[in-house]
């Protein structure tokens, strides 16, 4: 739910939840498995699950409309997150459809540890089912619509990415 803190999602109540979906490989015929949940200790997002490679899989994913998000400009996506060490990417799209052209960038956790992390709307990448399309230029933060994480990237077994909250600046 959007502050005057420029926030997308605080995750201080399990409602906040509610609006996220799961978008599996699945989709495509693979064996991928996550689920999304709300840590009542930490009052967190947790994304976890199982990515694997059978049946030409390989990807799992999480996401939501931002909530009351009064569309505005901005120049970087703030994320406080505490990951597996694994890479995962944040994604933005213009439109609420199902498929189509998302704007990602990959970002690194450590094991175990809480990092805030900064992101630059001007280096996402437009991308479709996991290739860059140049052509369709910068993402235009004035139609926000969707927001997400992907684990992909024949990143196979086990994770847990835990989201305190997603901001704009």
């Amino acid at each position: 739910m959007i502050t005057t803190n420029n926030s997308l999602f605080e995750f201080k109540k399990a409602t906040e939840i509610d609006s996220w979906q799961i978008v599996n490989d699945g989709v495509m015929g693979g064996l991928s498995q996550s689920k999304i949940s709300w840590d009542e200790k930490e009052n967190t997002f947790d994304f976890s699950g199982n990515v694997s490679m059978e049946n030409n899989g390989g990807f799992a994913s999480v996401r939501a409309a931002p909530l009351n998000f009064d569309q505005r400009e901005f120049k970087k996506i703030k994320l406080r997150v505490k990951g597996d060490g694994k890479t995962y990417k944040f994604r933005m799209r213009n439109s609420k459809n199902f498929d189509g052209i998302v704007y990602s960038l990959d970002f690194a956790t450590e094991k175990d540890k809480w990092k805030e992390i900064e992101l630059a709307v001007d280096d996402f990448q437009p991308t479709f089912r996991g290739r860059i399309y140049s052509g369709y230029g910068k993402f235009d933060t004035m139609d926000l619509r969707q927001i997400g994480f992907l684990i992909a990237g024949k990143q196979e077994g086990q994770f847990h990415l835990e989201v305190d909250w997603i901001r704009i600046n």
